[in-house]
């Protein structure tokens, strides 16, 4: 029992550190999702912990009753064997970007809140990459123990301190002139979360040695990211005209937690590094087929291309990839939601 309870925690500690990154960290990407919307915003944030929490765990499940070694087969089982193929194509892509962009991320934290070289940044998240990786799995779970129970902390005492200090509703009180959106947020937002995680969830599924670990990890990460939705949002409707702020939760730590900035830029970088080793180790597991080479060599490819990519820039590419991509999450989505009897059959190769 402490051993399965432990391995849920430890599943729960990886979904959370996926799913968070530089976004979820500065607030844009909750303004944009939710909070705009007010108290519909809240509903919002209740419907996607309800979907985290549902089809996270059910995609573990699946994936490991069907012995998916990567996402590859996972998305050929929900998908068919052509569509399939398009569909990892397009996600290999992505996923290289998001951790180009994400290594990008880190650069700046080190020149802009440290006063450090952009490129001293990317090199030492790098080289923690690889320090971390190279305990497999074992790395994965120790550093998202870490740094996710800080992040909640750090979310949840944000959110008390505005409540608080200003008697702020818990409500939020915005709602966007197109309010009926709010509806499309949530599914959106959990569609596009979910398929980024599976990179990362469903190797991680074959690993876990008890069912039931991945069954009460997904809930317990599912749940947890629900919170942290819910305090972000508390914090954030307490800004006057919060969607012109680029970079929202700075502007509510300036208010209201100031002498603890310290804490938000560990914060920051410690969202940007899970998302980093969550992405690489998923890629690894998915080159892993394809090359025949050893996994730290695979690792320092990922790594290299990223490097060479986050010099360049990658914003457009982003742009482009990224809706298209947000309508194969929702079919995604759709696919994890029926009865899996109306899924097509999986057939090992």
């Amino acid at each position: 029992m402490r051993r399965s309870f432990r391995e849920a925690v430890q599943v729960a500690a990886v979904y959370v550190g996926t799913v968070i990154g530089a976004g979820f960290a500065t607030g844009r990407e909750i303004v944009e999702f939710f909070t705009q919307y007010g108290v519909l915003g809240l509903i919002g944030i209740i419907i996607s912990g309800i979907l985290f929490m549902w089809i996270g765990t059910k995609m573990m499940i699946m994936a490991r009753q069907i012995e998916a070694a990567s996402y590859k087969e996972f998305n050929e089982y929900l998908f068919g064997k052509m569509l399939g193929t398009v569909v990892n194509v397009m996600m290999l892509f992505v996923l290289i970007g998001v951790t180009s962009v994400m290594l990008s991320g880190a650069g700046a934290v080190f020149h802009e809140q440290l006063g450090l070289s952009y490129q001293v940044g990317v090199l030492i998240t790098m080289l923690l990459a690889v320090l971390v990786l190279h305990f497999g799995i074992k790395g994965l779970f120790n550093v998202n123990l870490v740094v996710v129970p800080i992040m909640i902390i750090f979310s949840i005492g944000l959110a008390v301190k505005v409540i608080l200090d200003t008697n702020h509703s818990v409500l939020g009180v915005y709602t966007h002139p197109e309010s009926w959106k709010w509806l499309v947020s949530p599914f959106l937002y959990a569609a596009f979360n979910i398929a980024m995680a599976q990179a990362v969830l469903v190797p991680l599924a074959k690993e876990v040695k008890s069912e039931s670990s991945l069954k009460w990890g997904g809930l317990l990460g599912g749940g947890a990211l629900c919170l942290i939705l819910v305090t972000s949002h508390i914090s954030l409707s307490s800004l006057p005209n919060v969607e012109q702020f680029e970079i929202p939760m700075a502007e509510v730590m300036k208010t209201f937690l100031l002498s603890m900035h310290w804490l938000y830029i560990l914060v920051i970088y410690g969202e940007i590094f899970t998302s980093v080793i969550g992405d690489i180790f998923g890629l690894q597991r998915q080159l892993g087929q394809i090359i025949k080479a050893s996994n730290m060599i695979i690792i320092l490819l990922i790594l290299l291309i990223a490097y060479l990519i986050s010099q360049l820039g990658y914003a457009s590419l982003i742009s482009f990839l990224y809706p298209i991509f947000g309508y194969v999450s929702l079919l995604l989505l759709v696919l994890l939601i029926l009865p899996e009897k109306y899924i097509r059959s999986y057939k090992k190769k």
